[in-house]
């Protein structure tokens, strides 16, 4: 590693110096100068940072329009007195997780209700249906959270992927680069800035895209995953009040 700062340190004052002088060539040159397999690296890089910002992004975009759909669906389903009338505005709301376990529990409580009526017994004289199993409700809501759940994950651990992997591929490139400097060296036996300031140059480059590609990503993971934990919670409080006006009225 201190070999390799001197190496970093004597690179930079030879960039200074070619500045002055007008060689030596900007970033842009040295990824066009360099070797197949640094070039290859720096596409993979780039690829993974271009899927990573696309998912982010629209992973927010999808997030906000979720959160503005669950504020509207809440707020009709606390105002209603009957299912039925949140049941006609599910439709307007399909992108909020909470019209997914709605639904549901709507589906079953009415499969339940209805079982009941038509096999009660009339003469019994019931005042009105009663569910069979309330477990059974419980589960429904259960089975919806969890689809709701993998569609808020879906494809956000590409973000952990990224976060983790990118800067071991840059580090290959950094170490290709390196290898290729030391062959320089035992080519010409020479060891002048000359000769090994380009590969270790790349080298450099590719470290500095893999780390470019992983900090937003991790950035993103965190940010997205502490979002979904919300999401997870707000279903969690939904499906408890759902069951409590359940047990309330139909048991």
């Amino acid at each position: 590693m201190r070999t390799l700062g001197y190496y970093a340190i004597a690179l930079q004052a030879q960039a200074i110096g070619a500045s002055e002088t007008g060689a030596g060539g900007s970033v842009v040159e040295w990824v066009a100068r360099s070797t197949p397999l640094s070039k290859t690296v720096l596409l993979i890089l780039f690829l993974f940072s271009v899927a990573s910002w696309g998912i982010a992004l629209h992973k927010l975009w999808e997030y906000r329009r979720l959160e503005r759909q669950t504020s509207s669906f809440l707020d009709v389903f606390r105002r209603s007195k009957k299912f039925s009338e949140v049941q006609s505005v599910c439709r307007s709301l399909v992108h909020s997780p909470l019209v997914g376990v709605f639904q549901a529990g709507y589906a079953e409580l009415n499969t339940q209700l209805h079982h009941d009526a038509d096999g009660g017994d009339p003469a019994a004289g019931s005042p009105r249906p009663t569910l069979r199993s309330f477990d059974a409700l419980d589960r429904a809501l259960l089975r919806a959270s969890s689809v709701e759940a993998n569609k808020l994950e879906h494809r956000v651990y590409l973000l952990a992927t990224t976060a983790s992997l990118t800067p071991f591929i840059g580090l290959f490139g950094t170490v290709m680069g390196i290898v290729g400097a030391f062959q320089a060296i035992g080519t010409t036996g020479s060891t002048e800035l000359s000769v090994i300031a380009t590969p270790i140059g790349e080298s450099l480059i590719a470290t500095a895209a893999g780390l470019f590609a992983a900090i937003p990503a991790v950035y993103f993971y965190n940010h997205l995953t502490n979002r979904i934990k919300i999401h997870l919670s707000t279903m969690e409080d939904f499906s408890l009040e759902f069951l409590n006006i359940a047990e309330r009225n139909f048991t």
